[in-house]
């Protein structure tokens, strides 16, 4: 779907008035607002509902911005940004002086990407400065991989929604920690593991806590409704049946191993094959499962390798505790 330029120039125009714009990345929705606007940037944390303490990604239309907005860039920083942007990947640098402490948390990095879809770019290009821009739903819930999502999550709290149709990657960029040469992976994303040692000729460790704040960390993130139970692939079938005697609306997805099989269940999701069609289905899979009415989603981990990484990133979240799971006393 095309954007017409007349809309490009309407979304600039509302960025520096100090409104918000929804706009398609190649990952996901975002949220926009001009990254020099400490009070455009604060109405983005309000109509999330996102902790002001959760840093936010500044979005540039080019690599060559880089070094106005950080204050170095290690050369392992530079041979990615050269290799992987525009892309789905996102690099944690030393902040300059650009970027106000609303848009990174009170944090002295700043997350930063240049994104690869191409009513980004020409938004970014036309507006001349940096987004931030999370994703474009409540915080916690289901990243939005459509326009139509964002409508219906946010509704009239945003300015202006361009639609540029489904997102193509559709899980979030992947972020790195590059402010030092000892490079690591806070949050795995479009761009794989396999593909960012590729470029640097070496691993890069992917931990499982950090304490760099980044986006997508609340151990429950990327929910719908619905509660997510994960299983082995082979007891996906009969943890669903289960669950649906007693009396849950289950939504099911469907291991590729198990194609064909039937399940007695409220929704069942055959999961794709391809580990690409899979990350570009998967939010809007969960989101399917609340529209069919489900209150429980049982699903399974794929192979934590190329974007499988990814997806299990994801549904381990979506199957994170809850905050009403751990009420205040």
């Amino acid at each position: 779907m095309t954007v017409d330029t007349s809309e490009i120039v309407q979304a600039a125009g509302v960025l520096r008035s100090g409104e918000l714009v929804a706009f398609p990345t190649e990952t996901v929705y975002g949220l926009g607002a001009n990254a020099e606007d400490p009070a455009a940037v604060k109405r983005v944390f309000q109509v999330k509902g996102r902790p002001p303490s959760h840093p936010l990604i500044v979005h540039l239309s080019d690599a060559a911005q880089l070094d106005q907005w950080v204050d170095a860039v290690p050369a392992s920083a530079q041979q990615l940004a050269e290799r992987l942007w525009p892309g789905p990947l996102t690099l944690v640098l030393r902040r300059s002086r650009r970027v106000p402490l609303e848009a990174t948390g009170g944090l002295e990095t700043v997350a930063v990407r240049v994104p690869a879809h191409p009513v980004a770019l020409a938004m970014l290009t036309e507006f001349g400065g940096g987004v931030v821009a999370p994703s474009a739903n409540r915080f916690g819930a289901v990243s939005p991989t459509t326009a139509d999502d964002v409508r219906a999550e946010l509704g009239d709290a945003v300015d202006l929604v361009l639609d540029g149709g489904r997102c193509d990657v559709g899980v979030e960029s992947t972020i790195v920690d590059a402010s030092t040469e000892e490079l690591t992976i806070l949050r795995p994303g479009g761009v794989t593991r396999e593909a960012i040692e590729a470029v640097l000729g070496r691993a890069v460790p992917v931990p499982s806590t950090s304490d760099v704040r980044v986006p997508g960390q609340h151990p429950s993130h990327y929910a719908p409704r619905a509660r997510v139970v994960l299983v082995d692939p082979e007891k996906v079938v009969a943890e669903a049946e289960l669950a649906q005697e007693l009396g849950h609306r289950v939504g099911v997805l469907l291991p590729a191993a198990l194609a064909g099989t039937t399940v007695k269940a409220q929704a069942v999701v055959p999961v794709p094959d391809s580990m690409e069609a899979y990350a570009r289905g998967l939010f809007g899979y969960l989101r399917e499962f609340d529209k069919q009415g489900c209150d429980l989603v049982v699903a399974s981990l794929p192979a934590e390798e190329g974007l499988g990484l990814a997806i299990a990133n994801r549904l381990r979240r979506a199957a994170g505790p809850r905050m009403e799971d751990h009420p205040s006393n």
